[in-house]
């Protein structure tokens, strides 16, 4: 779906949970998304891996966003339960699997993806980055303004946290 915000979200999350991972840029110490890990989690979820790779990574990313945020911050992996609940729904069906395959290539392939979400690259500080209330994370520039961040940390070697504030 073009220009469809949660299917937006949907894809900056995986990109952004892959590229974090140990093997890409070391963010957080899963490596869920290598060749490996398929056959580890294929025969405990023979017809889900897909979405339990998802869930591990974010599980992880959002560990690792909540350290470096304040309580009551919303994230890219911590978002009000309603969306979080609609991309889980996303992932889970057959073109969830297809959108995880599509985006989860290698490491330069990602990074491009993300940029293009993103737009042209952006300067950020190491840290915390605010973006705003929460109310505004179902549009597409704050889906844009995110993965622009994202793009511009991993580019520069630092850790860049956009988040969100209930209003």
């Amino acid at each position: 779906m073009p220009n469809d915000p949660l299917n937006d979200l949907l894809k900056v999350r995986l990109l952004v949970g892959y590229l974090g991972e140990i093997n890409q840029f070391g963010w957080w110490k899963t490596s869920f998304y290598q060749p490996a890990s398929q056959a580890f989690l294929e025969p405990v979820f023979p017809r889900t891996s897909h979405v339990a790779k998802y869930h591990g990574v974010a599980e992880a990313a959002r560990l690792v966003h909540d350290e470096s945020l304040s309580v009551g911050s919303y994230h890219i992996f911590r978002l009000p339960e309603e969306l979080e609940d609609d991309l889980h729904t996303a992932l889970a069906g057959d073109e969830g699997r297809t959108t995880q395959d599509e985006f989860i290539q290698n490491k330069d392939v990602a990074l491009d993806m993300l940029r293009a979400i993103g737009g042209p690259s952006k300067t950020v500080a190491d840290g915390p980055v605010s973006l705003g209330s929460i109310d505004a994370v179902r549009t597409s520039n704050v889906i844009v303004q995110m993965a622009g961040i994202y793009a511009s940390a991993y580019e520069r070697g630092i850790k860049a946290f956009p988040y969100l504030t209930r209003a």
